[in-house]
């Protein structure tokens, strides 16, 4: 990516064509095959020959880049902390959790409105809604919201974060979580902790330490991927899109397929920063490729997302059209994204909840302008300043 595509709205990168596998070299100088297609990518992700890799490269998070990371596990290990989570996100759950979510996202806007225009819809929206959403799904009621912020915002630190400072952050917060499921373990409730940790223990096998990184995990990912999704998608929706606002929230359905399909085009990670290398367990074929034992792959889940075999036509073309296929947006296979359901519905009450209460929302300054916050995966709007 150039120095000038890293200042574009993700919505305005040229991202790579969709073409035949190809060989590539890792930033560790590793050689690797790179898939770009939708059906190629779609048959790597779901086949168990592939197993993630573990390079000597140096770690991005202490949180998310460790032995204990479910990410990083595979086989039954994974399957068995997977399970134990598992039926906390199925859709019918997340269904009961809809409710909570559209009172968070109603007072929030109130607390907008109450402020007054201009104002920073993310000051005042995209970052604190999934802050309070995983605070009510944890059932926290006494924690410091910059203090859960500060953890999350330094699990996929930039550069600029010193290390130090990364890894006293990730030590703050594993203790926190190992206290939290202690206190959970002693008397329980209904709340997520509880029920991972009642499941583990049902479950057995699974060493604490996977136990409390799955619980910070799930917390980082659940406030960067909402908070990432919802400040782009905004971004893209009140600049390229203000005729389609006022649907939005009179159509809670139609805001439901707009959530769908700006999850699916618009980049959830900064496309140049690859998803982690797969390594291949055994000879295998892949649409005539030979892959061998041992050979790295990598997937460009954004090409394929654009693969016009797959999806046909303009792709921003109807906002309100269903997808023609599952989108990769959240991977695939046994890795399949666990918050997906949470994530598409904070993502669509979000959406549904403001521009049903400010129709005439807009931005007051030119998309090309906006600052960008960096994390080592991700990329959304620092500010968004807005008047109604």
């Amino acid at each position: 990516m150039t120095d000038d595509e890293e200042s574009l709205p993700l919505h305005r990168l040229t991202l790579d064509a969709p073409g035949p596998p190809r060989r590539t070299t890792l930033p560790d100088g590793s050689p690797a095959w790179h898939f770009t297609r939708y059906d190629d990518i779609r048959q790597v992700l779901a086949d168990d020959r592939f197993v993630r890799a573990v390079l000597p490269a140096a770690a991005a998070s202490p949180l998310t880049d460790t032995a204990d990371a479910m990410a990083k596990q595979d086989g039954s290990a994974h399957a068995r902390l997977r399970h134990t989570a598992k039926g906390v996100f199925t859709p019918r759950a997340i269904d009961h959790l809809a409710p909570m979510v559209a009172e968070i996202a109603d007072r929030l806007v109130e607390d907008l409105v109450g402020h007054g225009a201009p104002a920073d819809l993310v000051d005042h929206y995209t970052r604190p809604l999934p802050i309070a959403v995983m605070n009510a799904l944890l059932g926290i009621h006494d924690l410091d919201d910059t203090r859960l912020l500060h953890w999350t915002e330094r699990a996929f630190p930039n550069a600029s974060v010193p290390q130090n400072e990364t890894a006293q952050a990730a030590q703050e917060f594993t203790e926190f979580a190992t206290r939290l499921m202690a206190d959970r373990r002693h008397a329980p409730g209904p709340d997520l902790i509880s029920t991972l940790v009642q499941a583990a223990d049902r479950e057995g096998g699974i060493p604490e330490p996977q136990l409390v990184n799955l619980v910070t995990s799930l917390v980082v990912a659940g406030y960067d991927t909402t908070m990432t999704m919802l400040g782009n998608s905004l971004l893209y929706l009140l600049n390229e899109r203000p005729q389609d606002w006022a649907r939005l929230g009179s159509d809670e359905a139609a805001a439901g397929a707009v959530a769908d399909r700006l999850t699916h085009l618009l980049p959830l990670n900064d496309p140049d920063k690859r998803t982690s290398p797969l390594r291949a367990t055994e000879d295998l074929e892949i649409v005539g490729t030979a892959v061998r034992a041992g050979d790295l792959v990598t997937l460009d889940r954004c090409a394929a997302d654009h693969d016009p075999s797959a999806f046909p036509g303009d792709p921003f073309a109807d906002l309100f059209a269903p997808l023609e296929h599952p989108t990769l947006a959240f991977g695939g296979g046994h890795h399949y994204c666990l918050g997906a359901s949470l994530a598409r519905t904070e993502l669509r009450l979000a959406l549904h909840r403001l521009a049903a209460r400010l129709p005439d929302l807009r931005l007051t300054v030119p998309a090309d302008t906006v600052e960008w916050r960096r994390s080592a995966l991700t990329r959304s709007p620092l500010h968004l300043p807005v008047t109604w």
